[in-house]
């Protein structure tokens, strides 16, 4: 399938670095290998140039830095990897530019240098206005440092701004929970996204639970928390647009919805993932092994693709796999990521789209789940119930697998 660049792509850069990990995180992200900066930032920056040159410089919607935490790294450093993007790349002239922020590493000199190096929107790694919370989290933040970082962003000229929050946190109450809801619509930032805590396989915070250490997150108490969180954000101007999103209107975000709407997309860095045409493909996950296998793909001098290729990806060292996304998965995907956006979906533009009539596919489980009263139709729309929101996977499940 020949690569349809023209609408252009979604770019993720992923930073493994962070000064400290979280017990709860399971992401991608190493604490200790400071001495690899430099040469991490130098493969990167090779990738992006290898990409750019094979891709045909295409034009790129959204950057997204993420990790990890991106404001970890030394000044200036974004902005480089900036400028070498937009080499690489053709940039659209209102690019949605994102950074990952621990609110630690934001004062207001810190977010000016962002400003000037071309970043336009922060995402702050808040998760809870708590102290006692925080320091369970194993955040090297507390309350009164989230919101200097705040207001030391708007301070600088930042005028798109993200908070993440995290409920159902062993020991978290209700009452907790208000205080914060009440602090965010006390600071008003324009966009919002709230995760219900997943104690992930492997972490320290699962091990703490399992081992009696930390009490087992209250399921109903976490429901109660998400459905108080959408009456207070909706009286307060939200826009509940994703499960676990909310903006003011004309600020949602751009680079998420671009992965919901299945939009061409490209990551670099160790663990990033990218989807070009019909295949799903992903970096290695060692910092170490990135670096060299960089540099060896380089070596190769690779030439210029119509389409991206299970071939291609055979002989670029630093992948570290992929999976060839067959149309019935193209249709199950389309299915679950579409319901994800709260106004439902295009069942006919979808189809169009993914090369597959999704009503006439999907008829059982769209009929079994109407009438269940999780999915509703509005006119040409297919979207989930206000009761299915927490109960999501179980509709979701009905089309993949």
């Amino acid at each position: 399938m020949t690569l349809s660049m023209e609408a252009g792509l979604s770019l993720y850069i992923h930073i493994p670095f962070c000064k400290t990990k979280c017990p709860y995180c399971d992401f991608n992200t190493y604490q200790g290998i400071e001495d690899l900066m430099d040469p991490f930032l130098g493969a990167l920056c090779l990738e992006l140039e290898l990409w750019g040159r094979i891709l045909g410089h295409p034009p790129v919607n959204t950057v997204f830095f993420g990790g990890g935490t991106p404001s970890y790294l030394p000044d200036g450093r974004i902005g480089e990897v900036l400028s070498v993007a937009r080499a690489a790349f053709s940039f659209e002239e209102a690019a949605e530019i994102t950074v990952e922020a621990n609110p630690g590493d934001l004062d207001q000199t810190a977010c000016l240098r962002l400003l000037q190096q071309g970043v336009n929107r922060l995402s702050i790694g808040t998760q809870s206005f708590n102290n006692d919370l925080l320091t369970l989290l194993g955040r090297r933040h507390d309350t009164g440092t989230a919101v200097a970082a705040l207001e030391a962003a708007y301070t600088a000229g930042f005028a798109n701004v993200n908070l993440d929050f995290m409920y159902g946190i062993p020991h978290q109450t209700m009452a907790q929970w208000e205080d914060t809801l009440a602090k965010i619509t006390e600071l008003a930032p324009q966009h919002l996204s709230l995760y219900g805590l997943t104690l992930e396989e492997g972490t320290p915070l699962q091990l703490w639970v399992s081992q009696g250490k930390l009490p087992t997150p209250d399921p109903d108490l976490a429901a109660d928390m998400y459905h108080r969180a959408e009456d207070v954000l909706s009286e307060a101007g939200y826009d509940h647009y994703e499960i676990s999103n909310w903006s003011f209107p004309s600020y949602q975000a751009r680079h998420n919805l671009a992965y919901w709407l299945k939009r061409p997309y490209l990551g670099v860095g160790p663990g990033a993932h990218s989807s070009l045409g019909h295949i799903r493909f992903w970096d290695m996950d060692s910092p170490r092994s990135y670096i060299t296998q960089v540099h060896n793909w380089k070596e190769t001098n690779p030439s210029p693709l119509d389409e991206i290729t299970v071939e291609a990806l055979d002989i670029m060292p630093q992948v570290g796999g992929y999976e060839y996304i067959d149309s019935d998965t193209a249709c199950g995907e389309a299915m679950f990521l579409g319901l994800r956006l709260l106004g439902g979906m295009d069942l006919a533009e979808t189809s169009a789209n993914v090369g597959c009539d999704l009503q006439t596919h999907f008829a059982p489980q769209i009929k079994e789940l109407l009438a269940e009263g999780l999915l509703e139709k509005k006119g040409s729309r297919l979207l989930l119930t206000k009761s299915a929101y927490l109960v999501a996977n179980q509709v979701f499940t009905k089309f993949v697998g």
